[in-house]
């Protein structure tokens, strides 16, 4: 698996995570989740060795996993957003919605910068980050029109200026020797021109090949800088975000977050009749959780790794039958597929993490059916941009997809603090 994330069981809207309305902050200062034991640490505790239950709790691995999914965020709603564009006109109001948000996700991982390293270090950031956003869109613009010069001038302007600008910035923030940071950030280029290119050449098993890898790779960026920004800032940020607890709260995030954007990436070309693309997503999306899977497999056996992927799958099929039933208009055939999601998934898997965590199936079961939920609402909010492609619409469209990615965390968070807290000997 690879990841990030932080969240709050207050009972506030799922939007509120990562957010540009301060929200930041709380993703940095993590409220209480479905399992929080109140371990998290002090400055006082900076220099005695944590227990994993404090370390997965800790301030320094909610700062890994806001970095961690900010980027990952990043990383898809980039593909999305040159996806679209590479599918000409008629996905312009997608196109132009996903831009959006791609510059919002960059706004509030400079609002990050800021809140960590002060004012300048922001505006910095910003400017480095839109540049380099910018460039990925002349890039895919040369694609799109067989420009070589222009997509030539675009992978300069990326290696040139950004990879050098950006790993400076990100060695000063941490203390790590540029010379480690720059080919992270070279890496992040080209996975990321591996992705447009195959969406250019509508390979889309080679896209999603690429997407995987890019997202993946992403961890490889916010992890070192996640870890060092704590050891630079260690009152801010007790705890250890290079322990296994840290990491593996990290990478069941990222897991989870992929598969919600892999399931909107599938649904959206379902749904608009990409039947190439839909079968290269929706094979993805099965590999993401046969991954999950497998981590399970080390911590509770073969046969937990074998139920749980029973259930996961089931969980997808049921998805793809709503998705089916919703293009066609047949409410009947949403109601039945809605039915088996909250009458069979959401029960076997709140008695999968029962059985994982100790906690109540009645605790999971909210926080599952609202995964259930959003995911719902961005499958019939993709339908209703195909009955009237309106830049309203397509902007219902990417604001369901976030607030479902971001739900994915609160999942995430408990899930991992749950096990490790079961399992500390693992961690």
């Amino acid at each position: 698996m690879g990841a990030v994330g932080c969240g709050d069981d207050d009972g506030n809207d799922d939007q509120n995570n990562n957010r540009p309305d301060g929200s930041v902050d709380a993703a940095i200062d993590s409220g209480n989740t479905l399992l929080d034991a109140n371990l998290d640490a002090t400055s006082a505790d900076a220099a005695v060795p944590l227990t994993p239950q404090q370390n997965v709790s800790s301030k320094a691995a909610d700062l890994a996993v806001t970095i961690n999914l900010l980027l990952g965020e990043h990383l898809i709603i980039a593909a999305k957003t040159t996806g679209a564009a590479l599918r000409g006109e008629p996905a312009k109001p997608e196109y132009d919605a996903y831009a959006a948000l791609l510059n919002q996700n960059g706004l509030d991982l400079g609002e990050l910068v800021g809140q960590a390293f002060g004012d300048a270090a922001k505006t910095t950031f910003n400017g480095i980050w839109s540049a380099h956003n910018g460039f990925f869109v002349e890039y895919t613009v040369g694609v799109a029109t067989n420009d070589e010069a222009k997509k030539t001038q675009a992978v300069n302007d990326l290696t040139t200026k950004y990879v050098p600008q950006f790993s400076g910035l990100v060695s000063t923030a941490t203390g790590l020797p540029v010379t480690a940071i720059t080919p992270l950030v070279t890496e992040h280029v080209t996975g990321t021109k591996a992705i447009v290119d195959a969406q250019g050449a509508k390979n889309y098993t080679a896209e999603y090949a690429a997407t995987r890898a890019a997202f993946a790779h992403m961890a490889m960026l916010g992890n070192p800088l996640a870890q060092g920004v704590a050891k630079q800032k260690p009152a801010d940020f007790p705890g250890d975000a290079a322990s296994k607890a840290a990491l593996f709260r990290v990478a069941l995030n990222q897991a989870l977050q992929e598969h919600l954007y892999l399931a909107s990436f599938a649904t959206g070309a379902a749904i608009n009749g990409r039947t190439d693309e839909f079968t290269a997503a929706g094979a993805a999306l099965n590999t993401n959780g046969t991954d999950i899977g497998k981590a399970l497999n080390p911590l509770y056996g073969a046969a937990a790794e074998t139920q749980f992927n029973s259930i996961w799958s089931a969980h997808n099929g049921f998805f793809v039958e709503y998705t089916q039933a919703a293009a066609a208009g047949n409410a009947e055939g949403k109601t039945a597929a809605v039915g088996k999601l909250t009458g069979m998934y959401v029960p076997q898997f709140s008695a999968l993490l029962e059985v994982a965590t100790g906690t109540p199936a009645a605790q999971w079961s909210p926080e599952v059916g609202m995964h259930v939920t959003h995911t719902a609402e961005v499958v019939d909010a993709q339908v209703a941009l195909k009955a009237s492609n309106t830049p309203a619409n397509a902007t219902t469209v990417v604001s369901k997809d976030r607030i479902a990615g971001q739900h994915m965390q609160k999942l995430g968070d408990a899930l991992s603090k749950g096990i490790v807290g079961k399992l500390p000997g693992s961690f």
